[in-house]
């Protein structure tokens, strides 16, 4: 397990319930019954106290956690029959977007979703989660196939933002973003977005201009990260505490907004913790918005996301 810069007192105490059971594993007559129980006890009420009321800053780590369940996972657990498409029929496949035809509950769709990696060797081969214009011009190919034959379009965001490399701007990073959003709001299909961790700049907003948007508990979405926000406008990127109260980026306050429709709760201690647990959530969150789009028409499916996100903020406003 690894523990956030917030979690140490944790790790302390669940050290030495686990130190204790090792020695209790390699003496057989030693009673450690009581001493375990009671740190586990403490563990437990700390790890309560800790994710009460998680500050922004917090919330940021704890979207970003290595071992929180990625759109792999996602998509290996919720969809059966995935076939990956691959290539933007153009330049290259992007491996940082993965995608492809499934079957979710036994209903065809097209997921497409960010893959961050889960150690150094798939983290670089996805460059993680920073996708290129290929992989938005990719997304763009198959959101066109599943209008063509009429296939709900489910969408996993967890991407810092979009690459910034020299070769990305030089192969047009910017208009590939742009008309992936473009091609959300035009698909006469029901798109159905959820931020699984990290929802950073157009790279998320390029996928998550949809229908229905549902963010994890814990899970952040932001026109910028809070380090570039404070380099921007602090000149010092340790400031990103601040930048992330100012930046509003939890899913608390986007809901509160408007901008997002719906928050799917988390395990106690994050996604991270118990991952089958945070995936079945999605599942049924999901689930229930397919429900919500299903037997609408083209046309009130495009309307019904046009008025959204035209309407964006007022209902935060109003408040």
């Amino acid at each position: 397990m690894n523990y956030l810069e917030f979690e140490k007192p944790l790790a302390e105490i669940e050290g030495k319930a686990e130190e204790l059971r090792a020695l209790a594993r390699n003496n057989e007559g030693m009673d450690i019954a009581k001493e375990a129980a009671a740190l586990d006890k403490k563990a437990s009420d700390l790890l309560k106290d800790l994710y009460k009321n998680l500050d922004p800053w917090r919330k940021c780590q704890v979207a970003r956690h290595p071992d929180r369940p990625h759109c792999k996972d996602y998509i290996d657990t919720l969809f059966t029959e995935f076939t990956t498409l691959a290539g933007d029929r153009n330049f290259a496949d992007d491996h940082a977007v993965m995608g492809g035809l499934a079957r979710f509950n036994d209903q065809p769709v097209m997921v497409i979703g960010q893959e961050k990696g889960s150690d150094t060797k798939t983290r670089i081969e996805r460059n993680f989660g920073m996708a290129r214009p290929e992989g938005y011009r990719k997304a763009i190919r198959l959101m066109d196939l599943a209008h063509r034959f009429g296939l709900p379009v489910i969408t996993l965001v967890d991407t810092p933002g979009a690459y910034p490399g020299k070769g990305a701007e030089e192969r047009g990073q910017s208009e590939a973003i742009a008309r992936s959003t473009q091609k959300c709001l035009e698909i006469g299909v029901p798109l159905i977005s959820v931020i699984i961790g990290e929802g950073g700049s157009g790279g998320a907003v390029a996928f998550a201009t949809a229908n229905r948007v549902a963010m994890l508990e814990h899970s952040i979405y932001s026109v910028i990260t809070p380090e570039g926000c404070a380099s921007i406008l602090w000149k010092d990127a340790e400031r990103m505490r601040e930048a992330a109260n100012a930046l509003r980026l939890t899913a608390q306050d986007l809901h509160k907004l408007g901008v997002i429709d719906r928050i799917i709760d988390e395990p106690l201690g994050g996604a991270q913790r118990k991952r089958n647990e945070a995936i079945e959530s999605v599942g049924k969150a999901i689930g229930a918005m397919l429900k919500e789009l299903s037997g609408k028409k083209p046309a009130e499916l495009i309307k019904d996301r046009r008025d959204k996100f035209l309407t964006m903020g007022a209902k935060g406003l109003a408040a």
